[in-house]
């Protein structure tokens, strides 16, 4: 399994992985990314940008990279970093299918992305894919797997990923919605010929939204990796939008936010990689302190007092306008 070299890894930022969705494509709900990204969101100023955080990223010891077939052209800038990096063999990069891009490079687009989890979907998303990434691509996940996801029964769909797996990668799925801990324990029942079929699974967990917190321990015990996303909550437990609990033990480590709120996924013993999702080189180096921040019983239960009802969780987050 591609994880297993991070597990001997001496560097604690080899536990953080960087994501390319809020680079991969002009417009994403992150908050503030008129502050974060330049004026200019051609595909070139963001291939330029997300060549400039990778090569950062890479500088400081992060060795995931997460991308996905609806980032807009993450993919292909993240190929393109490769192809000029050729001593970056030691990373794991994955991607995701199962939402196709819409937006045509707008930011106000009707629709940013289809979702579509059936198995023509896959065939066609991974051949695209495989034209980028080639066998570089160690992961390749279900992207947004919700509990009447078809993706969870359709056994044509779990051979066909199964025999990806026999070619030598990963399959795993990701997560959201206010009942991620059914969709993650559904799919630890999915199986091929008796073996499992996942073995990695990408959710939604940090301050605010922490129902998935018990499956994602089931997850571990069963031996998958399990990647956490959106740790900041799309910007809402960074900078100055951050609750005064989160901005009053940064201020007392002299670190950012952001840094708490990573750190805070950082201390759950599942956690295996969790995603900086970050916009700028600045942020990056930000996040990246979270792998030395302690945080204590006394800091953790005050950071307990933020935790929000799944459903208004997911209700703010689809509110969330795409800029």
């Amino acid at each position: 399994m591609p994880f297993a070299r991070l597990s001997a890894a001496t560097t604690p930022t080899a536990h953080i992985g960087l994501g390319l969705a809020a680079v991969g494509r002009p417009g994403y709900i992150n908050l503030h990314r008129d502050r974060d990204l330049p004026g200019d969101r051609s595909p070139d100023a963001l291939r330029d940008r997300t060549h400039e955080l990778l090569d950062a990223a890479y500088a400081q010891g992060v060795r995931y990279f997460d991308a996905a077939r609806s980032y807009g052209r993450a993919e292909e800038f993240l190929a393109g970093w490769l192809a000029v990096r050729p001593e970056a063999d030691d990373v794991v990069i994955g991607s995701k299918w199962g939402y196709t891009y819409t937006a045509d490079w707008s930011v106000d687009a009707e629709a940013h992305e289809v979702k579509d989890h059936s198995l023509a979907a896959f065939e066609r998303q991974r051949a695209e894919s495989a034209a980028l990434l080639g066998d570089r691509l160690d992961l390749y996940q279900i992207h947004s797997v919700t509990p009447d996801s078809p993706a969870l029964t359709d056994k044509e769909l779990h051979a066909r990923l199964a025999e990806l797996a026999a070619d030598g990668v990963s399959v795993g799925l990701s997560t959201s919605g206010p009942a991620q801990a059914e969709a993650i324990r559904a799919a630890l029942a999915v199986t091929v010929d008796g073996e499992p079929l996942f073995r990695t699974v990408q959710a939604t967990y940090n301050a605010l939204e922490t129902s998935a917190g018990p499956a994602l321990a089931e997850a571990h015990a069963a031996g998958l990796t399990v990647i956490v996303k959106e740790g900041m909550a799309n910007g809402r437990l960074a900078g100055t939008q951050a609750p005064a609990v989160v901005r009053e033990i940064a201020d007392e480590e002299g670190l950012g936010s952001d840094a708490v709120a990573l750190a805070l996924v950082l201390h759950q013993p599942w956690a295996g990689v969790v995603l900086s999702g970050a916009a700028t080189v600045g942020q990056l180096a930000g996040n990246l302190h979270a792998a030395v921040l302690g945080l204590d019983e006394e800091r953790r239960a005050r950071l307990d007092a933020l935790v929000e009802e799944p459903e208004a969780y997911w209700r703010h987050r689809a509110s969330l306008p795409w800029s």
